[in-house]
This record gives structure tokens, C-alpha cells and sequence, in this order.
């Protein structure tokens, strides 16, 4: 395919190099000051631009490297929201992460001055002077902030609960989505483990804990979703990749995607979903078949980031050819399962190791979709 989602594509994030894991190392310690960190973050992405069109690819991230976490970083920035301490973290598989969380401590919005638009400007204007490829922005989508609420954070003057913070949540994106149109953006992502959650016994009954009602929650957030997407111009592709926990190698959700796919697939308007087929954990192909024959393509995350192992390339083609069996075969793509590094800490594998796994996604690509 010549436009986004591509036949061998990414989700996003990549191992922080050492260089500027040590930049940000101490400019935390105060050693350093934004100046100098800026730097450091604009000489790695630059050498990561070129490493991601050597590997073959069409498409160039930043690879998140000026983000601590994949969600945090754009949800304390937006106004309203507070990125806030807490006596727990998030828990996956026997580890857990730093005790974060978010706050609503007023009029939830999406400000032209939000530091991410400058982030994407600047991979724009280095694509356009180096490689020439796409550039694709993550952001972490709506549903990820009413999901992850903590009972007794939204702030009484600004709310009246948590069904009050929709409208304007709804409006904070589009004006997101307008301002990066603005800024020359044509291929958005969200990155969602809501949607993951929904699947997932487990998740669902920790969300009734925190206060939200799980009856009906997959429509709500489709509706919530199209909302936002309803009026995007034509050529700006926006995905979504559904993510079921990705911290130093672990995970979070269990479960098919059954559950939820006929709102997912069928009800939501993305242009592309990226979906984790990597483990057992995801269940069958069988979803797929909610899929709408046209133009919306799902990429089958097969190759998985969160070890260094590569996959049997036989293998990897076979379970496409089961996949094309719910859903056409010129509507699927191929990437990794997840990011590398959807923190700052990055999975347990090398950088070697990745840049490996990103090539096995485009010899594969190449072979199934000549």
C-alpha cells in the first residue's frame, strides 16, 4: 500500500539509546538543563529516522523518545488534567510501575501551545530534509483517560462525575486532531488498552471497582470515539492500536477480542486497527470477520517486541493466511505487536534484537504482498 496503514508498519516507540537515557538521566538529577536535553533528544531521533528507512520502512516515528510514559507525558499536558502520585501502580505480570496517576482538576482541554504539537513538527521538518517518509504521531487515546480514572480524582468544581468530564473530553480531541491536521499531520494514531481491557474478566471487574459501569461500555466508547472522528478531513488516516499491557516485557489482558469486536471493527470510524496477535492471549481470528470489506485494514501484530527471539517466518505467513480467512487478505498489514519501549525503562531485548524484529516485518510484508 502507498498510503498508511503500510504493509510492514510499526506502532511506534523504540529502546531509548543509551546517550539519551543518560541525557535524561541527568537533567532529572539537575545536572543538565532542557536546553541540552532538547538536543540530545533531537541528534537520537535523527539517527533513528535513518535507521527506520534502512529497515525498509515508509513510514518514520519519533519513537516516543522525548516521553517518559506513552500516556502520561500527553495527558498531564493537556489543561485540566494532573499527573499525580499515588499509593500504587499500575500491576502487570509480577512487576509493577512507578505509582502514577491522573487527575481532573478542571475544564478539561487541548491547548494550541500543548508540547506535542512542537514534537511533531519537528519529526515533519526532519522527514522532509533527510528520508522523505511518513511521518506517524501516537497519541493515547480518550477511552484510555475515563478508564484509568481513580474513584474520588475528579475534582467536585470542575465535574459533577465522571459522565460530566465526556463532552469536554470529546472536544479536547477534536481540537487535537484539528491541530495536528493543522501542523501537516495526515497519519494519527491512538493507542488504546481499554479496548484490550474490555476482553478481559480481570480488567473488567477492577473497572466496576473504580466506579465505572462495564454494561454497555463498548458501545459508550465507540460512541465517544466517532464523536471525535465524525468531520476528520479525507486524507488524514487515523488507526488505533489496541494494546493489552506492555511494561519491561509484561502484560496486562488476557482474552479474545471477541467481546468487542463488532463495535471495535464494525461501529468505530478508524481508518486501521493494529491489533496483538503475538501470544495465545489474543485468541482466534475469528473477530476479524466484523471487520467492513472496504478500506479499513487490520495490522496484524504478529512479530512480537517483547523478547528478542525472531519469529519462524513460515509460521508468521501461515497465521496470515488464517486470518485472511475471516477478512481479505489486501485489507491486513504486518507489524510488531506493540512498541519497544511504551516507557522510558523499553522491553527486555537489545537494540540489535529490534532492529531485527522491524526488518523480519518488512522481508515478510514483501513476500505475502508482492
Amino acid at each position: 500500500m502507498s498510503t498508511p496503514p503500510f504493509r510492514a508498519d510499526i506502532v511506534g516507540s523504540f529502546l531509548r539509546p543509551a546517550e539519551l537515557a543518560e541525557a535524561r538521566r541527568r537533567f532529572a538529577a539537575g545536572d543538565i538543563d532542557a536546553d541540552a536535553l532538547r538536543v540530545a533528544e533531537e541528534t537520537a531521533i535523527a539517527e533513528l529516522v535513518v535507521r527506520e528507512a534502512d529497515a525498509g520502512l515508509k513510514l518514520a516515528t519519533d519513537g516516543e523518545f522525548r516521553r517518559s510514559w506513552w500516556h502520561f507525558d500527553f495527558f498531564g499536558l493537556l489543561d485540566g488534567v494532573e499527573v499525580v502520585e499515588l499509593d500504587h501502580g499500575i500491576q502487570f505480570q509480577g512487576v509493577q510501575t512507578r505509582p502514577r496517576g491522573l487527575e481532573i482538576s478542571g475544564k478539561i482541554g487541548f491547548s494550541d501551545t500543548h508540547p506535542f504539537l512542537d514534537h511533531f513538527r519537528s519529526l515533519k521538518s526532519l522527514l522532509e530534509r533527510s528520508t522523505g517518509a511518513v511521518p506517524k504521531f501516537s497519541i493515547p487515546a480518550p477511552t484510555v483517560l475515563d478508564f484509568r480514572l481513580e474513584p474520588g480524582h475528579i475534582a467536585a468544581s470542575a465535574y459533577d462525575g465522571r459522565d460530566d468530564i465526556v463532552d469536554d473530553l470529546v472536544q479536547a480531541y477534536r481540537d487535537a486532531v484539528a491541530a495536528f491536521y493543522d501542523a501537516g499531520a495526515r497519519y494519527l494514531q491512538f493507542d488504546d488498552t481499554a479496548w484490550a481491557y474490555l476482553c478481559s474478566d480481570t480488567e473488567l471487574e477492577k473497572a466496576r471497582e473504580r466506579g465505572i459501569r462495564t454494561d454497555g461500555i463498548a458501545e459508550r466508547y465507540a460512541g465517544i470515539l466517532n464523536r471525535i472522528l465524525e468531520g476528520k478531513p479525507d486524507d488524514l488516516v487515523v488507526t488505533t492500536h489496541v494494546c493489552r499491557g506492555n511494561f519491561r516485557s509484561t502484560w496486562i489482558s488476557s482474552g479474545g477480542y471477541e467481546p468487542v469486536a463488532e463495535q471495535l471493527l464494525g461501529n468505530t470510524a478508524y481508518d486501521g486497527y493494529f491489533l496483538e496477535y503475538d501470544s495465545e492471549r489474543a485468541g482466534g481470528f475469528e473477530p476479524l470477520r466484523f471487520l467492513p470489506r472496504g478500506d479499513k485494514t487490520v495490522v496484524l501484530g504478529l512479530i512480537t517486541s517483547k523478547s528478542g527471539e525472531l519469529e519462524n517466518v513460515d509460521a508468521v505467513k501461515q497465521r496470515i493466511d488464517e486470518a485472511a480467512v475471516f477478512a481479505p487478505l489486501d485489507q491486513l498489514a504486518l507489524s510488531p505487536q506493540c512498541g519497544f519501549a511504551s516507557t522510558e525503562e523499553g522491553n527486555v531485548l537489545t537494540e540489535q534484537e529490534q532492529w531485527a524484529k522491524v526488518r523480519e516485518v518488512v522481508d515478510i510484508a514483501a513476500d505475502v504482498w508482492r
